[in-house]
């Protein structure tokens, strides 16, 4: 559906995206995930053919946005993050103009905004102006604007932000229907929402892509320690001596005194003991009477931090690279220099040595 091969985007001399390559499926709901800064926004505004890239390929449902621009743009509903609605406009005829707007034939427009308006749960609003709507209302007008025209591909940049809790439950179960007959990209700063939304996520750092995989598999991936989570009652402290008698614990942390008097502790493993079992065992024993156990999940966003900060040593380690390699050229060249200045010395010397030479046997 999407084809986004070795692009790279310049300003002047500054790289904004670096060379970037992935695929997006028929169907897929794909979380794009970045800091601020990363890209995101930039590779965004290429898929949709508002800027073009400096170099690459970026197709939409087999048509190349740089060569058949209305074509592909046609596959495309975007929804940016500040869409501009007119004020002055029902639900209704905001709707109807971006239908006129994407050229969709006079005689199924009726229909196809009345489609639209019941897919985003605005028909009892549709007569109601914009400005009197709430801002989760909003944010359904919004999408229906991309909607309309039954674009293959929907792009959504913030859809929640703004939203309280019950608004942002209704978008996301909204999203989550459109992936039913849509292909969904989804940029956004709350990774909980692409747990709970998307089937792949797309991290791009610094220009660069630096992962492409399931939220399960990434979360996965950078886990390298199992966390269990206890709550204890530990009257002897024998909570400090547990590294003795369970020698595959790494550590035990203790996070907090309880008002019922308990305590609770977070026990560290490598990721391939799990100690729950052989906890029950041991704590009983030591007088420690458990209220609660459980393992710690690692979550997205504990997967997302562990790559960028990765990205940002590699980013370190390479500027150092570099610059040391730069060190070591410019005392190469130095040296070099040194010696070729020594050589020319040496020659012009034997050039007058030799001269002299010459004068005296004349004599």
């Amino acid at each position: 559906m999407i084809q986004v091969r070795n692009v790279t985007k310049k300003y002047g001399s500054t790289i904004a995206v670096n060379d970037i390559s992935f695929d997006v499926k028929d169907g897929e709901i794909v979380g794009f995930l970045g800091p601020n800064g990363a890209g995101k926004s930039t590779t965004m505004n290429m898929i949709t053919g508002f800027i073009e890239p400096t170099k690459g390929q970026i197709i939409i449902n087999g048509n190349d946005i740089s060569k058949r621009p209305r074509k592909a743009k046609k596959e495309i509903g975007y929804m940016p993050e500040n869409v501009p609605l007119y004020y002055e406009l029902t639900a209704k005829e905001f709707v109807s103009y971006m239908a006129e707007l994407k050229l969709v034939k006079r005689s199924e427009r009726k229909k196809e905004v009345e489609k639209v308006l019941k897919e985003t749960g605005l028909l009892d609003v549709q007569n109601k102006l914009i400005r009197n709507l709430s801002r989760g209302y909003k944010q359904r007008v919004s999408l229906a604007g991309a909607l309309i025209g039954n674009p293959d591909v929907i792009i959504l940049d913030e859809p929640t932000v703004g939203l309280d809790p019950k608004q942002i439950t209704e978008i996301r179960e909204l999203i989550k229907e459109l992936g039913k007959k849509h292909t969904v990209i989804l940029s956004t700063h709350i990774l909980s929402e692409v747990s709970q939304i998307c089937e792949k996520v797309i991290i791009i750092n610094k220009g660069r892509i630096i992962a492409i995989d399931t939220p399960e598999n990434l979360e996965k991936a950078t886990k390298e320690k199992n966390g269990i989570s206890v709550i204890v009652e530990d009257p002897k402290g024998n909570m400090k001596k547990l590294k003795e008698k369970i020698k595959e614990i790494d550590s035990v942390d203790f996070v907090k005194d309880n008002e019922d008097g308990t305590k609770q502790y977070v026990i560290t493993t490598s990721s391939d003991i799990d100690l729950r079992k052989k906890l029950f065992e041991v704590l009983p024993k030591e007088e420690i009477v458990i209220f609660e156990l459980k393992k710690t999940e690692t979550t997205l966003e504990d997967a997302f931090i562990k790559l960028i900060d990765t990205t940002k040593i590699e980013d370190t380690t390479d500027k150092k690279k570099k610059a040391k390699k730069d060190k070591k050229v410019k005392e190469t060249s130095k040296s070099e220099s040194k010696e070729d200045a020594k050589k020319e010395s040496e020659d012009k010397s034997n050039k007058k040595t030799e001269k002299n030479s010459k004068k005296e046997e004349k004599k």
